[in-house]
């Protein structure tokens, strides 16, 4: 059994993804990032960042004690080493699906979340900031799309990659892209959207770009946005 510390956000989406992909026994423990669940002395032993996803194994492929672990990116790398799949055992293709596991982590992530950020949960339109990382954004699709162009998934078979970046793919409309301008990405991301566990992961899922009836208040974005560094 696999506990999932979990909030509906891209980077919980995808280990939530993996785990449906892979038929893995797990439960989903919510962290309501809104209340500061992130910061609870539990949850901070388990993820030392405050941050989800975050994972507790109590079988670990090395048997000992239940094993915790943070970072997405680290968890897909460790699920497709622990259950041998969704990540291939030849050389050039294993580093193929790693380098675009590390993509998504340093480029893709970081570029869409600060563009959701300005433009959802910003207190206040900031123009540079939107037209700054709306085109970064669009930058780094075309190259999802170009990777796309002679392939089915990212890196050839479906991997933790496909994984990876799907659920930053999801905000699209949210975050000023047009996924008609990108025609092997879009077919991509429809190949994706129809699988049997990304149905099942993102049912009932709430959409954290999605309007709102009450904008934040500033208790909730100090909370989401100007936390103080852990232990102060």
């Amino acid at each position: 059994m696999i506990d999932l510390y979990f909030w509906p956000t891209p980077n919980g989406l995808k280990v939530k993804l993996f785990l449906e992909e892979a038929g893995l026994a797990y439960r989903v423990l919510p962290v309501d990032l809104g209340a500061g669940e992130q910061f609870a002395p539990a949850f901070l032993a388990i993820a030392a960042n405050n941050r989800i996803p975050a994972i507790l194994d109590h079988e670990p492929a090395d048997r000992a004690a239940a094993l915790p672990l943070f970072e997405s990116g680290a968890i897909l790398w460790y699920l497709a080493e622990k259950t041998g799949r969704f990540l291939p055992s030849e050389p050039r293709a294993r580093l193929a699906s790693l380098q675009w596991l590390f993509w998504q982590m340093a480029g893709l992530g970081p570029m869409a979340g600060q563009n959701g950020h300005f433009r959802v949960y910003a207190p206040h339109p900031i123009a540079y900031a939107i037209e700054r990382y709306t085109r970064e954004t669009r930058r780094l699709y075309g190259v999802l799309n170009g990777q796309l162009a002679e392939r089915e998934f990212i890196a050839g078979d479906y991997s933790i990659a496909d994984m990876a970046c799907y659920p930053w793919i999801v905000p699209h409309a949210a975050h000023g892209q047009d996924l008609g301008e990108f025609p092997h990405l879009q077919r991509w991301f429809e190949t994706l959207r129809t699988r049997p566990a990304t149905v099942r992961t993102y049912a009932g899922v709430a959409d954290v770009y999605a309007p709102r009836a009450r904008p934040l208040s500033d208790a909730a974005r100090g909370v989401l946005f100007g936390a103080p560094a852990v232990g102060q």
